[in-house]
């Protein structure tokens, strides 16, 4: 498995990649020296995030190998299917499922692909909710809130 790092807007994406899929990927407020490893498949996921950058509704079309349970993979195709400046709420996707908001919560802080599988769009019913594991304030946060508001789901 390869990693690289590639700015990213105002962000810092790291991204574990093999020859043909992505595995894993993390987002950042800080930024550094980067020094990108050239591949086919970066090559790829730098030109859609130049244009997920222009166009604030963009869908990533990528391959993707994410590992986790059959709920948390139930909970990601979810995710997966609500368009960029929208948000659904922990407790409506737990609904479809007849599950808890907390269980939804849990499959959203262990998605290994954040941004491209996009838990971001997955809020509190009482506010923006935690994102990678870090809940109400914080740099992870901050990169929700990034997120929603490029998309336009928040102001």
């Amino acid at each position: 498995m390869n990693l690289t790092i590639i700015p990213f807007a105002d962000l810092q994406l790291s991204i574990w990649f093999s020859d043909t899929e992505l595995y894993a990927s993390s987002l950042a407020l800080s930024s550094g020296q980067f020094k990108p490893v050239v591949h086919p498949l970066i090559d790829r996921v730098q030109e859609q995030l130049g244009t997920y950058l222009r166009q604030s509704d963009y869908s990533f079309d990528l391959p993707l190998a994410p590992e986790g349970t059959d709920f948390q993979c139930w909970v990601w195709q979810q995710m997966s299917a609500i368009p960029a400046g929208q948000v659904r709420t922990y407790g409506e996707i737990a609904k479809l499922r007849n599950s808890a908001a907390r269980a939804v919560g849990g499959a959203c802080r262990a998605n290994p692909l954040p941004l491209f599988i996009p838990c971001h769009r997955i809020v509190s019913r009482s506010g923006i909710g935690g994102y990678s594991g870090q809940w109400q304030e914080g740099e992870r946060i901050d990169v929700k809130r990034w997120l929603l508001t490029h998309e336009g789901a928040v102001s």
